[in-house]
């Protein structure tokens, strides 16, 4: 099915609105293009939910790119242990995606997109934060959802045109 302009930014808007909803980085950009591969919204749910806030809110890569990578895999994963080939062609996927995400943030670190400098072990808690008005207004977490359903989007488009 050729992915539309149009229905690209319905999806980045749809991972938006998931974001704000409460929902992961990582979770938001998946289940924006759950219905695409006729996935279970709710299974994708949990299968991205240890990703948001730099994998298990641990500050490293983004949930954001961890998302895109999540339907990475659901594109272009391989299920044959053996197939060599397979893997190369999905890590070329996600590297690519990767890159992407770091050309248009500046970064796939959680940590550096948040402007924090450094993560010391001890101030690293499994408990999330609040989602207030002021959450959102100091963080750059619904653009980069955004971003990530957005070159998700232009990964496919790309790849129908081939």
């Amino acid at each position: 099915m050729k992915i539309t302009d149009i229905e690209i930014e319905q999806r980045a808007a749809k991972a938006v609105e998931l974001f704000k909803e409460g929902y992961n980085c990582a979770q938001s950009v998946a289940g924006a293009w759950a219905d695409y591969y006729n996935v279970d919204p709710q299974m994708l749910m949990k299968l991205a939910a240890s990703f948001g806030a730099g994998i298990g809110r641990m500050r490293e890569t983004c949930g954001a790119a961890c998302g895109m990578f999540i339907l990475a895999g659901l594109e272009t994963g391989c299920t044959d242990p053996k197939n060599a080939a397979g893997k190369s062609a999905n890590y070329k996927v996600v590297q690519e995606l990767a890159a992407s995400f770091k050309e248009c943030n500046g970064s796939i670190n959680c940590s550096e997109l948040l402007g924090l400098r450094e993560i010391k072990e001890d101030k690293i808690t499994h408990i999330p934060q609040e989602r207030t008005p002021e959450y959102y207004k100091k963080r750059p977490c619904a653009e980069m959802v955004e971003s990530g359903a957005r070159i998700f989007g232009k990964f496919l488009a790309a790849k129908d045109e081939e």
